[in-house]
């Protein structure tokens, strides 16, 4: 039989923990870090080396959506469209897996800007954190066309959005469940060019650059996306050689194109053949250290804003009243990145897992009481 490099053969690889998408995780977040902090230096490193650094966090926004909804579908599809997870459940569990994280580092932020206020530290940028924003933003409801949730711990607008996504998902899978891979892939990539020509349309704004009080628009195709990309790789073989090599190609396209400009829609492309040749390839040898960095992937996430208000608040005092010079203040800067990897490692294992550990437990006594195994189970196909 002759040799093919995609098939609908039924040998599609599994995910595994400590391989190449954990590892694409892990550099995305870091990435993100760099982005957040990339103006805290003494020249912001998009004037200083190069444009990148600013407008590529459209990109890694970009790539946590897409990714997300990729992961997602690999990991609970499977059992939402089964029935043995409900919808009620999956959104409960997704849901509680960010809202501590998130509820912990808003309210520290708070507490921040409270007792450095009291201290006689003001912010130097004080509209960011205006009080009339602050609720929308806890309740993770910034998203969605609700006034508010500016400033403050500003990246978690994107958590906002997904949650969204999570009560989609469920409807989004029973849209595709009967169709074949190469229709769901045309559908999620058809389905994003689409909504970019409505919001360009109605709006004025590609759908990637949506404001942040809209951002469950600009999140849903990207998530829809990701859904595709993983339904299509459930679905088709793709030759781990191949998936190498796409992978390569994709990456060295996407840093070709982002060196001249955005190019949004080729690196949005180059985006999703990463995912897709990551989950594609094969991981002979699963890294427990990889495993773990991607683990601590949503602290990073989470926490790198409130780092760097937090330290750059008194770096900044004290490179003012001690006249401090560009190469201590690069120091300070370099400490600082560093700091923020280090402080997301010491939350996750140290506050985020072991609240994770008490929720995973909470959740599995609950699914185990007999008025809860009585329920009917709701399937996707009735």
């Amino acid at each position: 039989m002759a040799w093919t490099a995609i098939s609908t053969r039924n040998e599609t690889l599994p995910i595994v923990r400590g391989g190449w998408l954990d590892a694409l995780r892990f550099i995305v977040a870091g990435l993100i870090i760099l982005h957040h902090f990339q103006g805290a230096g003494p020249i912001a490193l998009a004037e200083g080396l190069h444009p990148v650094f600013e407008r590529g966090g459209f990109l890694l926004t970009n790539f946590f959506l897409i990714d997300s909804g990729y992961v997602l579908m690999r990991v609970y599809g499977a059992s939402v469209a089964a029935g043995r997870m409900s919808a009620g459940d999956f959104f409960l569990k997704r849901y509680l897996r960010v809202l501590p994280a998130h509820l912990i580092m808003g309210l520290g932020l708070v507490a921040l800007i409270v007792g450095g206020g009291a201290l006689g530290f003001s912010p130097r940028a004080p509209e960011w954190f205006r009080w009339d924003q602050l609720w929308a933003q806890l309740s993770l409801t910034q998203a969605y066309g609700v006034p508010g949730g500016y400033g403050w711990n500003a990246p978690s607008w994107s958590i906002s959005a997904l949650i969204g996504c999570y009560l989609a998902f469920p409807w989004l899978l029973k849209g595709i469940v009967r169709l074949g891979p190469w229709s769901v892939l045309a559908l999620g990539v058809g389905g994003y060019l689409l909504v970019n020509q409505l919001t360009w349309s109605l709006f004025g704004y590609p759908v990637y650059q949506m404001p942040m009080g809209y951002g469950f628009i600009r999140a849903l195709p990207l998530f829809f996306l990701g859904v595709a990309l993983a339904w299509f790789a459930q679905k088709v073989w793709i030759s781990p050689k191949l998936a190498g090599w796409a992978g390569i190609g994709a990456a060295l396209l996407l840093a070709f194109v982002q060196y001249f400009d955005k190019h949004a829609l080729v690196s949005l492309a180059c985006i999703s053949v990463i995912i897709l040749a990551a989950g594609a390839t094969p991981t002979p040898r699963p890294s427990k250290w990889v495993e773990k960095a991607a683990q601590v992937s949503f602290s990073m996430f989470i926490t790198n804003e409130v780092v760097r208000i937090a330290w750059f608040g008194v770096a900044n005092v004290a490179i003012a009243r001690l006249a401090l010079p560009v190469g201590v203040q690069w120091a300070l800067w370099v400490a600082g990145v560093v700091a923020a990897f280090a402080f997301a490692f010491l939350f996750h294992f140290m506050i985020d897992n072991p609240i994770q550990n008490r929720i995973r437990g909470w959740l599995k006594g609950r699914s185990r009481r007999p008025a809860a195994a009585a329920q009917p189970v709701a399937s996707l196909e009735g």
